[in-house]
């Protein structure tokens, strides 16, 4: 084994904050390496020291990803002489600090020691600022990264904190990411300093969060959790508990097949909530959906099935695999595309599954629930059919004057079977001039039989009164 390398945590401030540990190794070194020198405590250190940084390398690279890669390799590269190498960072090395952790990759690949030298992060004096438990739920996380997402993996049920709050840039990127889980108006908290004699603390709404003038790498946001419970996690706690010895005799008693008209009631109520424009009752009936989600998945754990974990885990990585054209390198042109990439996708994971052997009959067709109300299941048969260039009957008409007249003809049978056989044939025919005219047939039909309910009770009503 050859060098050693120290990595010394500053702390979150002034010299006051420094470890006696971190004390007692920078003033016995000769030579210091700095991961960035806009730090309150670098000022402090002793004037013996031969101070060097890596600031330059924030200039000269594109991204944060380069800047810590190339100093990693350097500080690994310092360490294997003899004399080792000092490499002291903001706060705790471990907390917040990217180049640690490819540092202590690079070091076991090369047999490099490498010692922490414990130092006090950001988080203790900025708890204190807010005076905070950590232990109540706090999650941590980097602004750099919430501000990459779309949607914040935060749980709106526990306080946030994110550091690396350091430009209107990203406060603003994080703002939007934010705003997909609080409201706009949603109270946040900026700790700037923490830690040093300049400590800031500011509490407004979020909306406003990028238009701080002062916001650098010492400032953290909190973000308190939300008044009403709204995370996944707490509503499957609560049906874990419906379901569980001290819970609800009713809820404990339910099976997958006990529960399935429920399943399909509240689907429906969610289509009736879509179909009367109503966002009141469909926010309503997600709920209801989504507990019926929640008590299929517990009762799956419960008897060994799978994990709930398992069920988010498993549409995820559907939705990343399906999408290679979002999170891949694939390029399309369009919808048309889209959707038969999709269908190709799908025929390859059941290829993957053995779908094919010669024991099981299968199509590209296979995948439409049989469960679905007539009308709607030939409808999703068609639409999939089309992605595959079929058609339909060869004897249909496309145009809508042909296919009118077509169907006048096909019902002029009069035997009982070939009526039946007659009028299956056009309400096939009509869900595909509904395909055809993008036109949903279920909803067409649904729309159409409540504006009959409505004539039909004004007519009631008329009758009644007369």
């Amino acid at each position: 084994m050859s060098g050693s390398i120290a990595i010394v945590g500053l702390g979150p401030g002034t010299s006051d904050l420094l470890t006696l540990e971190a004390q007692r190794r920078l003033a016995a070194a000769d030579e210091v390496y700095l991961r960035t020198r806009r730090h309150p405590t670098v000022a402090t250190l002793p004037r013996s020291l031969t101070v060097h940084d890596f600031d330059h390398l924030y200039q000269s690279s594109s991204t944060f990803e380069q800047v810590y890669d190339a100093i990693a390799a350097e500080v690994v590269r310092l360490g294997e002489r003899p004399q080792g190498v000092v490499y002291a960072v903001p706060g705790h090395p471990l907390v917040g600090e990217a180049t640690t952790q490819r540092i202590l990759a690079l070091a076991a690949e090369r047999a490099v020691a490498v010692e922490i030298v414990e130092g006090l992060s950001f988080i203790g004096p900025t708890l204190s600022a807010l005076e905070l438990d950590p232990l109540d739920g706090l999650q941590i996380a980097d602004a750099v990264a919430v501000a990459d997402q779309h949607h914040p993996r935060l749980s709106a049920d526990r306080p946030a904190l994110l550091s690396q709050f350091y430009s209107r840039e990203v406060a603003s990127e994080v703002k939007l990411t934010l705003m997909n889980l609080y409201p706009d108006e949603h109270p946040v908290t900026l700790v700037r300093a923490a830690g040093t004699p300049d400590m800031a603390v500011r509490t407004l709404p979020l909306y406003e969060l990028d238009r701080q003038p002062d916001l650098d790498h010492l400032t953290s946001l909190y973000v308190p959790p939300l008044e009403a419970p709204s995370s996944y996690e707490t509503l499957q706690d609560v049906v874990a508990h419906l379901r569980a010895p001290d819970g609800c005799p009713w809820d404990r008693k339910q099976t997958h097949e006990s529960l399935r008209d429920g399943l399909l009631e509240e689907t429906y109520e969610v289509l009736e909530a879509i179909d009367a424009g109503d966002a009141t009752k469909l926010r309503e009936e997600l709920g209801d959906l989504l507990l019926q989600v929640g008590l299929q998945t517990q009762i799956a754990f419960e008897e060994g099935e799978f994990m709930p974990g398992e069920v988010i885990a498993g549409i995820v990585t559907k939705l990343w695999r399906r999408h290679p054209h979002v999170f891949g390198d694939l390029s399309v042109t369009g919808v048309d595309e889209v959707l038969h990439n999709w269908e190709v996708i799908k025929q390859q994971e059941r290829d993957r599954r053995g779908e094919t052997d010669a024991q099981v009959t299968t199509s590209s067709l296979t995948g439409v629930p049989r469960s679905l109300p007539a009308l709607a299941r030939a409808q999703a048969l068609g639409a999939r059919a089309a992605r595959f260039g079929y058609t339909g009957d060869a004897d249909v008409p496309t145009r809508l004057a042909e296919c009118l007249a077509w169907l006048e003809q096909e019902m002029l049978p009069c035997d009982a079977v070939e009526r039946e056989g007659a009028l299956g044939r056009v309400l096939l025919a009509l869900v595909g001039l509904a395909h055809r005219l993008e036109v949903d047939a279920e909803s067409a039909l649904r729309a159409a039989a409540g504006r009959f309910t409505a004539r039909f009770t004004a007519w009631e009503q008329t009758h009644q009164e007369a």
